[in-house]
């Protein structure tokens, strides 16, 4: 069984003034009062040979305690100590890259007012000497907050006093009065050379600056809380490259951009206004604690107690989760590093350590004061922190001869560790979810071919797969090359997925356009040739609400519509597609009224209307014509595709015409909608738009058309057409047309009737004669009476045969009862030529003209 012990390096009895020291970190924890809730107030040297601690009170200061090298010189040693002189608070000390081989050490003590003391260490003379004393900041009025140092570049945050023209406005404005500086610095002989001031982002809010290695991380200032949401994301930024990238502790980098020279560019509104509209959406876990690594990456601490490295590659990768008894927030004391491939993290008294490779729990240790946690140059892999009675590191005890040290992945076979991992994750995630009390194993979950997970094997392998050629990856029959084998399709999707992605943050307008074009495409074909369930219906829906163009492009092609050489649609699409736009709506809807939108359960509209609809907006001329097609479609006998009419369903064209407005901006395409469903009702419902938009010679084109459909729609559009005549005269041009429209059943009583009770109503002229010439005469309907008349008293063909037999005196025909209602001189009518000249230009208007004449 392997475990781990701690072991004392030194008790400070070996370091200059080791009993201030000691006194020092023992007073009220004093390695833990934040300074300002900024950091530390004690720093130890990468090599572990120096250690400085802030002073606050009673008075401001530094005090240095170096380890003593020779027992000779360490009677009259000189330290580093700013003392009680030090009126200005001191805000960073940073250890710089000498670039000497006398390992000697360059330091470099910032102060609030942008004041920068550089210091040197003399190793031959075991003492400090100050080099010089520079300005950092170009105004002598800024105010440093934060500062680090990333390879030969100084970087800090510095406070700008604002304007007074700015004090007008309100206090929110006065939050981005920050920036965030550069500058370049290299050590002569026995001085400091500072390079120009850079100033990469202004008019930022408040921010602590953190380096790792090449990358510098921006963070919001725990006491200047960013203003709205600011302090939902944090930046990234490299100072070679210029390249600012904006990351979110739930979303991971969402916008990477490079920094120019222009002030438009380093605007931080400009820089943040990209994403500002998903940075509203979002509600990330505090920060309660963040450390930069020697990895170069960012390891974070959230207020659930999830532990996460931020990669170099703005990669946001969940280490471990602790198990904590109260939720963590801003005042707890923790103190976390990572040391080859272990995690450590002091929380509450409690060293824990993480293997980062697979999020195993090596070790807790229980410790019996605080620590921090520090780095060593002369030995990179050892845990090494600093607590009240001295140095200590940690040493694995009961070690096997096989076993790798601390630091390095547990096992010899990292890849074996990992599979088990991962199948121990979906044993618990499978549990929670099942409804089965029996125990699920990992045996039974490779045997049973249970594992459905591949997004989250796909992001364990990342992290190991990334520092890995494909060509280095086992061959074998065991580790990873069965988890690419059984998850190949879902990776090379995945893998499809983010090379899109990273395609679309780089690529220009064009491109943009292009790839999300044929996204659409892909999306949409993939969805029209599948059943459709109710979550693919909403996504279809979100498509082309999302991209209406490029959605109508992917219609085009997956129906293949066109025209032929009559201008007519064609569609050429497979029979699958059809199956899918004319299938029922999911959830039975019932029928829905005249000018009702018919729409799934859930809100989505069925996929015939948003073609419709699609349709409508780019080719309104197609739409009859489509409807007339899936119609077509619909009625077909070979394919049943659930879209048959019966009495409950609603008809295709009245589900095309709800995606119509109903301003009645499309009256035209309403009336070419109804009339190719050639229903009855459809079809007089267009008569009587046409009519109602003076239409008079497309309403005759109509009538001509369907009157020959069936008697019954015949006589209703005669009818009327007969009554709308009876009103004004611009139909008389189609009389002629009218009249041939006359069925076999009607006669002259019942035209009478109807032109009677069509007419308007009297005006001011009683009487038979009057002088409006818009009222219909007996004239006008001369042709039609005198064709009603010859058909009424032409000889039945069914006396035919009895009138042709020689039998003589024929016999008598049998007589036919009078109707009541009939006028007597239906039983003889008079000649002709008598009510030709009788009524000719008599006009025709009910209860205008008296019935009795009395004589005078």
């Amino acid at each position: 069984m392997k475990g781990f012990a701690l072991e004392q390096i030194t008790d400070f009895t070996d370091f200059t003034r080791g009993g201030d020291l000691t006194e020092f970190l023992k007073q009220t924890n004093n390695v833990f009062n934040m300074n300002n809730c900024r950091s530390h107030p004690v720093r130890v040297s990468p090599d572990a040979q120096h250690i400085h601690a802030f002073l606050q009170k009673p008075k401001r200061g530094l005090v240095t305690f170096d380890r003593i090298q020779r027992v000779a010189v360490a009677q009259s040693p000189s330290y580093m100590d700013t003392g009680s002189a030090l009126s200005i608070p001191i805000v960073e000390l940073l250890y710089l890259d000498s670039g000497s081989k006398d390992r000697s050490a360059l330091v470099a003590v910032i102060l609030e007012n942008g004041k920068a003391e550089f210091w040197k260490y003399w190793e031959r003379k075991a003492g400090w000497d100050l080099l010089q004393t520079s300005d950092l900041c170009n105004s002598t009025s800024a105010k440093v907050v934060s500062v680090c140092s990333s390879g030969k570049f100084i970087i800090w945050c510095e406070e700008r006093p604002a304007s007074e023209s700015a004090s007008v406005f309100s206090a929110a404005r006065n939050n981005f009065r920050y920036c965030i500086c550069k500058r370049t610095y290299e050590l002569e002989e026995r001085a400091v050379r500072l390079g120009g001031v850079k100033t990469p982002l202004h008019n930022s809010p408040c921010y602590r600056v953190l380096a790792a290695r090449e990358d510098v991380y921006l963070l919001p200032d725990n006491q200047e809380a960013a203003p709205g949401n600011g302090s939902k994301f944090f930046l990234t930024w490299s100072p070679k490259q210029d390249r600012m990238t904006i990351s979110t502790v739930c979303k991971g980098a969402l916008l990477s951009k490079t920094l120019h020279s222009t002030s438009k560019d380093s605007d931080y509104k400009t820089l943040i206004s990209e994403c500002i509209g998903m940075l509203a959406t979002i509600s990330p876990p505090q920060i309660c604690s963040v450390a930069p690594t020697s990895c170069g990456g960012l390891l974070l601490v959230l207020s659930s107690g999830c532990i996460s490295l931020l990669q170099s590659d703005g990669v946001l990768r969940q280490i471990y989760t602790l198990a904590l008894s109260c939720p963590l927030d801003c005042s707890n004391q923790i103190s976390m590093q990572i040391y080859g491939s272990t995690l450590a993290c002091i929380v509450y008294r409690t060293l824990y350590l993480v293997d980062t490779s697979t999020g195993r729990l090596l070790e807790n240790i229980a410790l019996k004061t605080d620590g921090m946690l520090f780095l060593n140059s002369r030995e990179k892999n050892g845990i090494h922190f600093l607590s009240g009675t001295g140095m200590y590191v940690v040493k694995e005890s009961g070690v096997d001869p096989t076993s790798k040290q601390l630091g390095h992945s547990d096992t010899a076979r990292p890849d074996a560790v990992l599979v088990e991992a991962v199948f121990e994750e979906a044993c618990r995630y499978y549990q929670r979810r099942s409804l089965s009390s029996t125990q699920l194993t990992v045996e039974k979950l490779k045997s049973g071919g249970m594992f459905q997970a591949p997004i989250a094997l796909s992001s364990i392998l990342g992290v190991y797969m990334k520092t890995k050629k494909a060509s280095e990856l086992p061959q074998g029959g065991g580790g990873y090359s069965k988890l690419l084998a059984s998850l190949g399709a879902e990776l090379e999707s995945l893998m499809a997925l983010e090379q899109l992605k990273a395609s679309v943050v780089s690529a220009s307008d064009r491109k943009l356009s292009v790839s999300c074009e044929t996204l659409v495409g892909q999306e949409v074909n993939r969805l029209l040739f599948s059943d459709l369930d109710r979550d693919n219906l909403l996504y279809l829906n979100v498509i082309f609400k999302t991209f209406p163009r490029e959605s109508w492009q992917a219609l085009q092609a997956s129906l293949q519509l066109g025209s032929n050489g009559e201008g007519f649609l064609t569609a050429k699409a497979a029979p699958e597609v059809w199956k899918t736009v004319l299938s029922p709506v999911q959830a039975a809807l019932a029928p829905l009224s005249s000018g009702q939108q018919q729409a799934s359960s859930n809100g989505a509209a069925p996929v015939f209307e948003l073609i419709c609809r699609s349709l409508f907006t780019f080719q309104p001329k197609w739409l009859p014509r489509f409807v007339e097609l899936a119609q077509q479609q619909a009625g077909a006998s070979s394919w049943n595709y659930g879209g048959k009419e019966s009495p409950e369903s609603v008809p295709l064209y009245k589900r095309a015409l709800c995606v119509l407005p109903r301003e009645g901006q499309a009256q035209e395409l309403q009336v070419e909608l109804l009339l190719c469903s050639q229903r009855p009702n459809a079809v007089m419902q267009a008569m009587h738009i046409l009519l109602e938009l003076r239409r008079w010679e497309r309403v005759a084109e109509v009538a001509q058309r369907f009157s020959q459909q069936s008697p019954l729609l015949n006589k209703e559009i005669f009818t009327t057409l007969l009554c709308e005549v009876s009103q004004h005269r611009d139909l008389d041009p189609y009389l002629d047309l009218l009249w041939t429209l006359c069925p076999e059943d009607m006669t002259v009583t019942s035209i009478l009737n109807i032109v009677l009770k069509s007419l308007p109503l009297c005006g001011r002229e009683p009487g038979p004669f009057r002088t409006d010439r818009s009222q219909m005469s007996i004239g006008m309907l001369k042709p039609l009476l005198i064709k009603v008349l010859q058909r009424e008293t032409k000889p039945s063909q069914r006396y035919a045969d009895i009138l042709q037999s020689p039998s003589f005196p024929p016999p008598t025909p049998p007589r036919q009862p009078r109707s009541v209602t009939e006028p007597a001189m239906a039983t003889a009518s008079p000649p002709l030529s008598s009510i030709s000249s009788s009524v000719n230009d008599t006009s025709v208007d009910e209860g205008c003209s008296s019935p009795h004449h009395e004589n005078k």
